[in-house]
Protein backbone atom coordinates (compact mmCIF):
# COMPACT_ATOMS: atom_id res chain seq x y z
CA UNK A 1 0.00 0.00 0.00
CA UNK A 2 1.05 3.77 -0.68
CA UNK A 3 -0.24 7.15 -0.56
CA UNK A 4 0.35 9.48 -3.89
CA UNK A 5 -0.21 13.25 -3.53
CA UNK A 6 -3.51 14.23 -5.00
CA UNK A 7 -2.07 16.00 -7.26
CA UNK A 8 0.46 13.73 -8.60
CA UNK A 9 -2.61 11.67 -10.12
CA UNK A 10 -4.66 12.32 -13.13
CA UNK A 11 -8.42 13.08 -13.11
CA UNK A 12 -7.51 13.07 -9.15
CA UNK A 13 -10.95 15.06 -9.07
CA UNK A 14 -13.17 12.60 -10.53
CA UNK A 15 -11.87 10.20 -7.89
CA UNK A 16 -12.20 12.17 -5.43
CA UNK A 17 -15.53 13.41 -6.41
CA UNK A 18 -16.96 9.41 -6.40
CA UNK A 19 -15.72 8.82 -3.18
CA UNK A 20 -17.73 12.21 -2.14
CA UNK A 21 -20.97 11.12 -3.65
CA UNK A 22 -20.22 7.56 -2.22
CA UNK A 23 -20.40 9.02 1.56
CA UNK A 24 -23.72 8.92 3.52
CA UNK A 25 -24.49 12.34 4.31
CA UNK A 26 -24.70 11.35 8.07
CA UNK A 27 -20.92 10.77 8.54
CA UNK A 28 -19.73 13.98 7.17
CA UNK A 29 -18.83 16.83 9.34
CA UNK A 30 -18.28 19.62 6.61
CA UNK A 31 -21.43 19.84 4.99
CA UNK A 32 -24.69 17.77 4.68
CA UNK A 33 -25.41 18.46 0.51
CA UNK A 34 -23.16 16.99 -2.05
CA UNK A 35 -21.47 20.08 -3.70
CA UNK A 36 -21.93 20.29 -7.65
CA UNK A 37 -19.23 19.54 -9.85
CA UNK A 38 -17.88 23.04 -10.30
CA UNK A 39 -17.89 23.85 -6.73
CA UNK A 40 -15.93 20.39 -5.86
CA UNK A 41 -13.13 21.52 -8.54
CA UNK A 42 -12.87 24.60 -7.58
CA UNK A 43 -12.02 23.30 -3.75
CA UNK A 44 -9.89 20.62 -5.24
CA UNK A 45 -7.77 23.36 -7.16
CA UNK A 46 -7.57 25.32 -3.71
CA UNK A 47 -4.97 23.40 -2.52
CA UNK A 48 -7.05 23.29 1.00
CA UNK A 49 -4.78 20.85 2.69
CA UNK A 50 -1.45 20.86 4.55
CA UNK A 51 -1.56 16.85 2.87
CA UNK A 52 -3.66 15.09 0.51
CA UNK A 53 -3.53 11.58 -0.72
CA UNK A 54 -5.32 9.04 -2.69
CA UNK A 55 -4.66 5.40 -1.19
CA UNK A 56 -3.60 2.77 -3.18
CA UNK A 57 -3.24 -0.37 -2.81
CA UNK A 58 -0.69 -3.12 -3.44
CA UNK A 59 -2.21 -4.18 -6.38
CA UNK A 60 -2.37 -0.70 -7.71
CA UNK A 61 -6.29 -0.21 -6.87
CA UNK A 62 -7.36 3.32 -6.12
CA UNK A 63 -9.49 2.76 -2.85
CA UNK A 64 -9.89 5.81 -0.64
CA UNK A 65 -8.46 9.19 0.14
CA UNK A 66 -6.86 11.01 3.41
CA UNK A 67 -5.80 14.21 4.18
CA UNK A 68 -3.96 16.78 6.90
CA UNK A 69 -5.21 19.87 7.45
CA UNK A 70 -3.63 22.51 7.92
CA UNK A 71 -4.87 22.77 11.38
CA UNK A 72 -3.66 18.91 11.52
CA UNK A 73 -7.13 16.96 11.52
CA UNK A 74 -7.12 14.03 9.69
CA UNK A 75 -9.62 12.31 7.31
CA UNK A 76 -10.01 9.23 5.60
CA UNK A 77 -12.24 7.98 3.42
CA UNK A 78 -12.02 4.41 1.95
CA UNK A 79 -14.36 3.51 -1.12
CA UNK A 80 -17.15 1.22 0.61
CA UNK A 81 -15.97 -2.02 -1.67
CA UNK A 82 -12.63 -1.64 0.22
CA UNK A 83 -13.72 -1.10 3.66
CA UNK A 84 -12.97 -3.08 6.46
CA UNK A 85 -9.22 -3.86 4.65
CA UNK A 86 -6.99 -2.25 6.65
CA UNK A 87 -6.55 0.83 4.25
CA UNK A 88 -7.76 3.66 6.73
CA UNK A 89 -5.01 2.16 9.52
CA UNK A 90 -2.52 1.98 7.22
CA UNK A 91 -3.39 5.93 6.01
CA UNK A 92 -3.56 6.94 9.32
CA UNK A 93 -0.19 5.32 10.35
CA UNK A 94 1.11 6.62 7.46
CA UNK A 95 0.17 10.27 8.09
CA UNK A 96 1.55 9.86 11.60
CA UNK A 97 4.99 8.78 10.53
CA UNK A 98 4.89 11.63 8.17
CA UNK A 99 4.11 13.80 10.68
CA UNK A 100 6.15 12.80 14.10
CA UNK A 101 6.02 14.62 16.79
CA UNK A 102 2.69 16.45 15.54
CA UNK A 103 -0.42 16.64 17.57
CA UNK A 104 -3.30 15.08 14.86
CA UNK A 105 -7.23 15.41 15.52
CA UNK A 106 -9.97 13.21 13.73
CA UNK A 107 -13.03 14.91 14.19
CA UNK A 108 -15.49 12.43 13.94
CA UNK A 109 -19.83 12.12 13.42
CA UNK A 110 -21.35 10.75 16.46
CA UNK A 111 -23.18 8.23 13.78
CA UNK A 112 -20.23 7.44 12.47
CA UNK A 113 -19.52 3.88 14.92
CA UNK A 114 -17.02 2.54 12.36
CA UNK A 115 -14.62 5.73 12.55
CA UNK A 116 -14.75 6.14 16.26
CA UNK A 117 -13.89 2.74 16.52
CA UNK A 118 -10.59 3.24 13.95
CA UNK A 119 -9.89 5.68 16.26
CA UNK A 120 -9.89 4.52 19.04
CA UNK A 121 -8.18 1.31 18.37
CA UNK A 122 -5.30 3.58 16.80
CA UNK A 123 -4.86 4.95 20.21
CA UNK A 124 -6.74 8.56 19.73
CA UNK A 125 -8.73 9.68 22.77
CA UNK A 126 -11.81 11.19 23.03
CA UNK A 127 -11.14 15.08 24.20
CA UNK A 128 -14.72 17.01 23.15
CA UNK A 129 -17.76 16.53 22.28
CA UNK A 130 -18.91 19.44 19.76
CA UNK A 131 -22.86 20.66 19.00
CA UNK A 132 -24.04 22.62 16.19
CA UNK A 133 -27.22 24.87 15.90
CA UNK A 134 -28.45 25.55 12.52
CA UNK A 135 -30.45 28.86 11.72
CA UNK A 136 -33.97 28.10 10.34
CA UNK A 137 -34.33 30.00 6.88
CA UNK A 138 -36.35 32.72 7.14
CA UNK A 139 -38.04 33.91 4.21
Amino acid sequence: MKLVDVYRIENSEKLLYDLLSEREPHVNISHQEMPTWEEHCAFVASHPYKEWNIIVSDTNKLVGACYLSRMNEIGVFIFKAHQGKGYGTFAIDAMRIRHPGERILANVAPSNDASHKLFKKLGFRLIQVTYEWVSPNVD
